[in-house]
């Protein structure tokens, strides 16, 4: 017999406690008293109850021995805890803390799951927890509550679906568990007789998923549904179908950036509809589980938490003067490849306006510190004031790379592939060129090449031909300096990324900045162009492409020769600026791949054109 959600729930209460009426057993469980009646008697035809009367008439309902063995089978006993990830969204605050070990009144949030599960019966060695980003910080608890640690080495380029790949085998009458989800309740059991995934009854629209009267989980396409908590029991035939499709996703790329969660939807080859989940619906209230995203909803749930203490928001506070519970609507926004920046709201400034203002944090990310000049940037950002190139910072520290700036609604970014943007991007970049800005420190390119390769403190190189490779880019020097050039501010980081269109509140017209002036100092202009190319993983025919716009079909023959060798030389200066961030944990995949290929292969396309 296959038991029902409600009946299985009946069944779990019956082995918990002697029930007299059918009333206290709906009072109990919540389900109606005509849901009860026909589940005890579905129960007792499948010899799980036992239904007795005494001698006064009152009857009673319990467990039989077969229902015990039923429930020892289905029994949990492991727990999974998914704490890998870099969790983003906590922007200022989980630079220096995973967002699983962040305190909640006065307790971490991954302590209280691990005492949660403590209480039920799951200990030690039972419980395995998925750790990556700031891996070392978890290494106490193996000594405090005796679990063990599995290390995901692709926390920062695959999403959580590889972390419970590694733990795949655990998943065996197993509770799965993200680290950052709070419960007022102890969410887990030491009894459970069915597979089922948590949602909350509050309604997301982010949500994949809605519960149906069958108490299934389907999915809702285009419309909101339940807020999918996380949280999941995985037994019997469910939990043998997800290690199943962990193990078949592996080998599929596509996946590389999926929840987990995508193992629970059925599939027609398996014969279950595909518009559902494999497993039951578990509805919690959402105040009782909170899923702790963003700094807001940690300062919503512990307002005195010690881990919102943040020198970013100290910062905001300080330049709005206003008070910090002001600061609200704060996203983070795409990630750069060097910085974390965020979106944040406080009270409008003007007299007129009983709204908020928008605008844009920049906090610089891992490793930052020795690899821009903020006080550099400063003096950058002073000479280009007033000039229409960007807008102008409201705020900037030259010692941490702090920087706040005007947030622009409706701003979309240079698309590489785009006739109309390129040429306006490139219009753009030889009117700046064409201002002959100067400011008193350079962008030494071969320096840095250098200098990049020295961060990896005497590592070798994940090429193998890299020491070639960086002789035949050098031997590039002679001919470069052999060339005329403007030496005047350049940009370095001329990427489509940081061309930004825009409109100003009831123009028309789309206007255009380029921002992002971290690395810019005296150079050759040409570089620029050549950063664009590699950035934007343009093939030789592109490059080309790219070179006529900018000078309108009218580029010398040696101007393009030395253009291919800024790509080279720009490349391998990439390359070792991707090899440096790889040692701190943060990978660019396809990106850092092509670097090293622009290096190699404009060599050889600069030294064919020399000769």
């Amino acid at each position: 017999m296959t038991l029902t959600t409600q009946e299985s729930d009946i069944l779990i209460a019956l082995t918990k406690k002697h029930f007299y009426s059918q009333r206290e057993i709906a009072r109990f469980t919540g389900h109606a008293l005509g849901m009860v009646n026909k589940a005890i008697r579905a129960l007792q035809d499948a010899g799980y109850v036992d239904i007795s009367t005494d001698s006064y008439g009152d009857t009673s309902f319990k467990s039989t021995a077969q229902a015990k063995n039923l429930l020892n089978s289905y029994r949990p006993k492991s727990a999974i805890i998914l704490a890998a990830g870099f969790g983003m969204r906590m922007v200022p605050i989980n630079r220096e803390t995973p967002k699983a070990l962040l305190t909640v009144n006065g307790e971490r949030l991954i302590e209280r799951q691990i005492r949660q599960l403590n209480a039920v019966g799951i200990t030690g060695s039972h419980i395995q927890i998925v750790v990556g980003f700031m891996k070392e910080k978890f290494e106490y608890l193996m000594d405090k509550f005796g679990v063990n640690l599995i290390v995901n080495s692709d926390y920062a380029s695959h999403n959580n679906i590889s972390s419970l790949v590694l733990a795949s085998r655990y998943l065996d009458n197993a509770y799965v568990i993200p680290s950052d989800v709070w419960c007022d309740q102890n969410p887990f059991s030491s009894e459970e007789l069915y597979s089922w995934y948590m949602v909350s009854d509050e309604i997301d629209d982010d949500s994949d998923v809605r519960v149906n009267r069958k108490n299934e989980l389907v999915r809702v396409g285009n419309s909101a549904g339940n807020a999918m908590v996380g949280i999941s029991y995985l037994c019997g035939d469910a939990a043998g179908s997800v290690r199943k499709r962990l193990n078949e996703f592996t080998r599929e790329l596509q996946y590389k950036d999926s929840f987990w969660e995508e193992t629970l939807y059925g599939r027609a080859e398996d014969g279950e509809p595909a518009d559902r989940m494999i497993v039951q619906a578990k509805v919690v209230h959402s105040s009782d589980v909170v899923e702790i995203n963003t700094y807001e909803q940690l300062r919503d749930l512990d307002d005195e938490s010690s881990e919102l203490h943040s020198d970013a928001i100290d910062t905001i506070s300080e330049v709005f003067k206003c008070d910090k519970s002001e600061i609200t609507g704060i996203t983070v926004l795409k990630k750069g490849m060097t910085n974390r920046s965020f979106m944040f709201e406080v009270p409008s400034s003007s007299a007129n306006s009983n709204g908020k203002e928008k605008y844009i944090m920049r906090i610089p990310g891992e490793g930052t510190e020795k690899l821009i000049n903020r006080s550099n940037e400063a003096d950058v950002y002073d000479a280009i004031s007033g000039k229409g190139l960007c807008d102008d910072p409201i705020y900037m520290n030259p010692k941490n790379g702090y920087k706040i700036t005007r947030f622009l609604d409706g701003v979309r970014t240079c698309d590489p592939y785009d006739d109309h943007d390129l040429t306006r991007a490139m219009d753009r970049l030889r009117s700046f060129h064409a201002m002959k800005i100067r400011v008193g420190h350079e962008f030494n390119i071969f320096g840095q090449i250098m200098f990049y390769n020295s961060l990896w403190g005497g590592a070798a190189s994940m090429y193998g031909d890299h020491a070639k490779t960086t002789e035949n880019v050098f031997s590039l020097k002679d001919f470069i300096d052999s060339q005329q050039r403007d030496w005047c501010l350049t940009h370095i980081d001329a990427v489509p990324d940081n061309f930004l269109f825009y409109k100003e509140a009831g123009s028309d017209e789309e206007q255009l900045q380029l921002t992002d002036w971290e690395y810019a100092g005296m150079q050759d202009p040409h570089v620029d162009i050549a950063m664009f190319c590699i950035y934007s993983l343009y093939d030789k025919e592109q490059v080309d492409h790219l070179i006529d716009i900018y000078f309108e079909g009218n580029c010398p023959e040696d101007v393009r020769t030395k253009i291919y060798c800024y790509i080279a030389s720009c490349g391998l200066l990439w390359s070792n600026w991707c090899e440096y961030k790889a040692h701190l944990g943060v990978e660019f995949g396809e990106y850092s791949l092509r670097q090293y290929r622009f290096a190699k292969d404009y060599y050889r396309y600069a030294i064919e054109r020399m000769k």
